[in-house]
């Protein structure tokens, strides 16, 4: 895999900010992989991501957030910087519906998800055979209907000795409390069907058939204490 550095960038929409941010980049060195953006009109909002290959880049991460900083300041930018030799420590939840947690360990074992994976947990064993058959450790936690804050303390605990980054949640059929993303306070993506809003509950594959939809697909989305 390539050594690349990916920025990303949002702020007030107007002219001139692709071309000053590419520019600098080309200045510096840099051979521009993937380039896209995105302008919200109804919020006045610009996005960006762009990545490049730092191979005979000439600035190093502190003299870059340095001299972008001038830029940054310039279009009121709020900007984050990632190194793809910086491996970002992610922990997967899963119940006892294994196949997006088996796509993942395929994608990590042969390097396409450039990441460690350090643990998975789950409030079921149905999938430990598979995550041990990748070398890597699972744990049960077992989730109480009446009181789920035992199993999320446990949960929570393990994530902070193991200093995870991100959480995806891969078929994990529970829904975490606020409180636990509050205290937890990194990034947690849910992975699920397409479904939702127009089939909700626990059948949506039922429901669905039964209306006759021939198409499916899986969304994902950062959880939140209003979306989980």
């Amino acid at each position: 895999m390539k050594n690349t550095t990916t920025l990303l960038i949002s702020c007030p929409d107007r002219k001139g900010i692709v071309a000053t941010v590419a520019n600098f980049l080309y200045k510096h060195g840099a051979n521009i992989l993937h380039a896209d953006q995105h302008q919200d009109s109804e919020l006045n909002l610009f996005f960006q991501r762009i990545e490049w290959d730092l191979n005979g880049f000439n600035l190093n991460e502190k003299d870059f957030k340095k001299k972008f900083s001038e830029i940054a300041k310039e279009f009121n930018m709020r900007w984050q910087l990632y190194y793809s030799n910086d491996l970002v420590k992610i922990a997967i939840f899963v119940s006892n519906e294994d196949h997006c947690l088996a796509d993942l360990l395929f994608r990590y074992k042969n390097g396409e998800i450039n990441c460690e994976i350090p643990l998975v947990i789950g409030n079921h064993k149905d999938a430990q055979n598979l995550v041990e058959f990748y070398g890597i450790p699972f744990y049960e936690i077992p989730v109480s209907k009446s009181d789920k804050s035992i199993g999320e303390e446990r949960a929570l605990k393990m994530l902070v000795e193991n200093k995870i980054d991100l959480v995806i949640l891969a078929r994990y059929m529970q829904i975490l409390s606020a409180e636990f993303i509050k205290d937890l306070n990194k990034p947690i993506i849910n992975i699920h069907h397409s479904f939702l809003p127009a089939f909700v509950g626990a059948k949506p594959y039922h429901q669905a058939y039964a209306r006759g939809v021939k198409i499916i697909g899986a969304t994902s989305h950062y959880v939140s204490p209003d979306l989980d």
